[in-house]
């Protein structure tokens, strides 16, 4: 035993474990535990028992040193037992294969420190432990995952707890340009191991998608006449302005609030008992959290089932109450 391996003194039997795993195996592991931390009563915000408990990441090297540490900032419904830090940490460190931000969960769906780690840190590889429960239509995780790093342009690396009862399945390795593998299994409890090469650096690769300005292309887009066939639909608890695709062709728009949708589409097929519709939302999500959110849809119902056949979902942070960019982050989602 040797505490050099991490950079504690009071290192526990839990990271002694991961810290031999990391060495012996000369690899990097990466593990989400609770963390800690005591304080007394010069601090106002000390708990009664006189420490913080902190939902946490961990990083040890192929060397078994501790290299990194992560405190969850933005904690999800029911995770009571753990304390919110006093600010949001943007968590780097740098391997010979590129530089790699951490974060967990809930804290995808926020600025700080999700978008932070990307646009102000460039870090080329996001490590994403995640207790992530999948729901319909926006929240699943391989669409949503690899959606996050199309849109941010970086390698993510999601591993999901596996537990069929709460919807929580769905791990991947997700590139820009799309998912290198993942594994979705809601039939069993058995673990899965996924292997998949990534561009170290994925910003120089030559098959890197472009940068998109979304402002740009906005004003680029034909602006076509409303119909005036516009009903209201419930999605996720967020109310949805829809004008529905009559015909098998045609140009069509849907609009709530400061955003529109323009669509010019053309059906191979269109049976009279299919429906589809397009669909909009621009407003505050305020279901298991609030956030600010806007939602261009594509969905299709046919007779024996309904789905969304193609999603662009926006977050706006510059709606949120923390100091945020103005620009929202537009994920794509096709979904099968």
């Amino acid at each position: 035993k040797d505490p050099n391996f991490i950079f504690s003194t009071r290192w526990t039997p839990v990271q002694e474990r991961l810290s031999c795993m990391a060495r012996n195996n000369s690899i990097y592991v990466v593990a989400n535990i609770g963390d800690k931390k005591p304080c007394d009563s010069s601090d106002p915000s000390c708990p009664r028992d006189g420490r913080y408990h902190y939902n946490t990441d961990v990083v040890f090297d192929a060397q078994g040193k501790l290299v990194a540490r992560y405190h969850k900032y933005n904690l999800f419904l029911g995770e009571n037992q753990f304390n919110y830090p006093k600010e949001p940490e943007a968590v780097t460190f740098e391997t010979p294969f590129g530089k790699f931000g951490i974060f967990t969960c809930f804290d995808i769906l926020f600025y700080e420190p999700a978008v932070v780690l990307v646009s102000k840190m460039q870090v080329d590889t996001v490590l994403f432990p995640t207790a992530w429960m999948n729901v319909l239509p926006f929240l699943t995780a391989i669409e949503f995952h690899s959606a996050w790093a199309m849109g941010m342009g970086v390698n993510v690396l999601a591993a999901n707890t596996h537990n069929t009862s709460m919807e929580m399945t769905g791990s991947g390795i997700y590139a820009p340009t799309g998912a290198r593998a993942y594994s979705y299994n809601m039939k069993s409890e058995d673990g899965h191991l996924l292997i998949a090469e990534l561009d170290a650096h994925p910003r120089l690769s030559p098959v890197s998608p472009p940068a998109v300005s979304w402002n740009s292309y906005a004003l680029s887009v034909d602006r076509f006449s409303r119909n005036g066939h516009e009903f209201t639909g419930i999605i996720f608890e967020d109310p949805f302005t829809f004008t529905e695709l009559t015909k098998p062709g045609g140009n069509v728009t849907v609009c709530q609030k400061d955003l529109c949708c323009h669509l010019s589409y053309k059906m191979a097929e269109k049976r009279d008992d299919e429906v589809y519709v397009l669909g909009a939302f621009d407003g505050l999500h305020v279901f298991e959290g609030q956030y600010y959110l806007q939602v261009i849809l594509w969905r299709g119902k046919k007779p024996t089932k309904s789905v969304i056949t193609v999603m662009l979902f926006g977050r706006l942070y510059e709606r949120d109450h923390l100091k945020q960019d103005p620009q929202p982050t537009w994920l794509p989602m096709i979904f099968p």
